[in-house]
């Protein structure tokens, strides 16, 4: 992963993060320990990711940068507004050729289903889809297994400590 960081200029992201094929990333991108990103993303400016973030291929985070709303004006001379940051909490999995449009927030242990379109922030723990994403379900039932869960994630974890146990 050493040639990959280097050949995409990826400064900011974990030394434990492992990318797959080929995708277009701003060298901007910040992402933490122990997360993966499938080949073909499209990941623009201004995209801050936790721990344990999954991030399947095709995966888009883009957009919300163009200004339409100037009377008068062609949009393709309107210009850009400032792009806000797009933040993706730790232990996110966001399914396969989703699309995330840029200045949303992504709560901690969400899921976004494959193919969505997410235009709006998503709580935590929460499993969305669809176009536009809407919530589905929670991801846990109770706040006590939330709270394990957290607890967790707080954890200074060693690599594989919370792995399934063999059969």
């Amino acid at each position: 992963m050493f040639y990959k960081r280097t050949l995409y200029g990826l400064r900011f992201v974990s030394s434990s993060f492992y990318m797959d094929g080929r995708s277009n990333i701003s060298k901007d991108f910040e992402i933490g320990k122990h997360s993966y990103m499938g080949g073909n993303c499209e990941i623009g400016p201004k995209v801050k990711a936790g721990d344990y973030v999954m991030i399947a291929p095709r995966v888009k985070i883009i957009g919300a940068d163009h200004r339409y709303d100037l009377p008068g004006v062609p949009m393709i001379f309107s210009g850009r507004p400032d792009l806000k940051l797009t933040f993706i909490d730790s232990d996110v999995w966001i399914g396969h050729s989703s699309i995330i449009m840029a200045g949303n927030h992504i709560g901690k242990g969400a899921i976004i289903a494959a193919g969505s379109i997410v235009t709006h922030d998503v709580e935590p723990y929460t499993i969305v889809g669809g176009v536009p994403a809407k919530k589905i379900k929670s991801r846990f039932f109770n706040k006590e297994d939330i709270a394990i869960h957290e607890k967790m994630l707080e954890e200074s974890n060693v690599e594989g400590k919370y792995c399934a146990p063999k059969l």
